[in-house]
């Protein structure tokens, strides 16, 4: 995606500028020579590692590089190193889950290393490695993200083929700014399914506050319904027009939640940083794992992107140096934020809070991100504690940890 132009102007954080390659029908062969070349490679890594039972990425490399690039004769040495390391990190977080080995699609996402391409930006082209030897192919894209190719450091970047288009997602360094002090405090969010977001300040999100077409929650909830209704029908049916339909929808769902956390996430963090606050959202890790949800509300539940939105809401706080935090969540809405009462009684019903001691009554969303926030600047006062060498908690942990050892005498 593009950077917007606010966020090129700001100071070490990774981000991602999509470019779109134009190659000659010739250039457009060999990339694809070189798309199927390294996904089947790829394949025949994760089958070795599979039955070998191998998957940290140095044993990887010592037991299948020779055998790779004897097994596919055009194959770069660079591009079987990458091969054998997308094997690795595709095995790296979900092994556990697998009861086959991993295979990858012919014309998945390619990675390229400096080693593999090289950029001239006066010309807007890029050279990238295919097995019958180097194309130069230029490239076009937004003013945003030409402007970031050519004004910062690049990294790797992923060859991809959609829809007839070949397209090059390439990895920007972003200048990175200080965390300034929340002075005024945090903005807290509550996440939940009836209510993606409420803030503390009492904005429910999506809703008239963000500029998009999705008109709220309700309608969020209504889009989400109709098309799982279409995908058990279509699959239903089973026939190849349904088929076709399946695939044209593919990732439809997926693509809309991803903007609407992107509105979120955006909206919160301007909203952080125009009234000099810090973000404070709920650690909702293991999740799925905690909460015993009725057969009929699992769908919500696991489709629930709520670690897309932290995600999104980190890095966007990073780059606009608004400080982030992530509290307990325990009781945020059973709890009352005025005198401290916490019982299950606090909670009539789904959306209410009315306090058994105080009285105080209100959305029981709008509590919780009340509570959230209190939570942040708690937290954040714990680990910013002054010590005696002068230096925060944090920042005295981080320093006082010994130097890693990197081989040799």
């Amino acid at each position: 995606m593009a950077i917007r132009r606010s966020a090129a102007k700001r100071k070490g954080l990774p981000s991602v500028v999509q470019l779109r390659l134009t190659p000659a029908p010739d250039q457009a062969d060999a990339l694809t020579a070189a798309v199927l070349l390294c996904n089947q490679a790829a394949t025949f890594v994760s089958r070795l590692a599979w039955q070998q039972r191998t998957f940290t990425m140095g044993e990887l490399h010592r037991q299948a590089y020779y055998p790779v690039r004897a097994e596919f004769a055009g194959l770069g040495a660079q591009a079987a190193v990458r091969a054998i390391a997308r094997v690795a990190g595709a095995y790296a977080n979900r092994r556990a889950t697998k009861t086959r080995a991993h295979v990858f699609r012919p014309y998945g996402a390619v990675p390229y290393d400096a080693r593999l391409m090289s950029w001239n930006r006066d010309a807007r082209t890029v050279s990238l490695w295919t097995p019958t030897g180097r194309v130069t192919v230029p490239y076009t894209g937004r003013p945003e993200a030409l402007k970031a190719v050519d004004t910062l450091p690049l990294g790797e970047a992923d060859l991809i083929f959609r829809r007839g288009e070949w397209l090059l997602h390439v990895a920007v360094t972003l200048p990175k700014p200080a965390v300034r002090e929340p002075v005024n405090g945090f903005l807290g969010v509550d996440q939940g399914v009836a209510n993606l977001a409420v803030t503390n300040d009492g904005a429910v999100l999506p809703g008239p506050a963000l500029p998009g077409p999705i008109g709220g929650n309700g309608h969020v909830r209504s889009l989400r319904e109709r098309r799982y209704r279409q995908r058990r029908r279509l699959q239903k049916k089973g026939t190849p027009a349904a088929r076709r339909v399946l695939r044209r929808l593919s990732g439809r769902e997926h693509r809309m939640m991803t903007d609407v956390n992107h509105q979120i996430s955006n909206h919160v963090v301007c909203e952080a940083e125009r009234t000099g606050r810090g973000i404070a959202l709920e650690d909702l890790q293991g999740i799925r794992g905690r909460v015993r949800a009725h057969r009929l509300q699992r769908r919500t539940l696991h489709g629930w992107a709520f670690a897309q939105l932290i995600a999104f809401t980190r890095y966007k706080a990073a780059r606009a140096g608004v400080a982030f935090l992530l509290v307990d969540p325990a009781y945020t809405s059973q709890a009352c934020p005025d005198c401290g009462c916490v019982t299950r009684a606090n909670r009539p019903a789904r959306g209410r809070f009315v306090c058994t001691g105080c009285g105080l009554a209100g959305h029981a969303d709008h509590i919780a991100a009340c509570n959230i926030a209190v939570r942040g600047v708690a937290g954040w006062a714990v680990v910013n504690q002054p010590h005696a060498t002068g230096l925060p908690s944090a920042r005295r942990d981080r320093e006082s940890k010994p130097p890693v050892s990197t081989g040799g005498s």
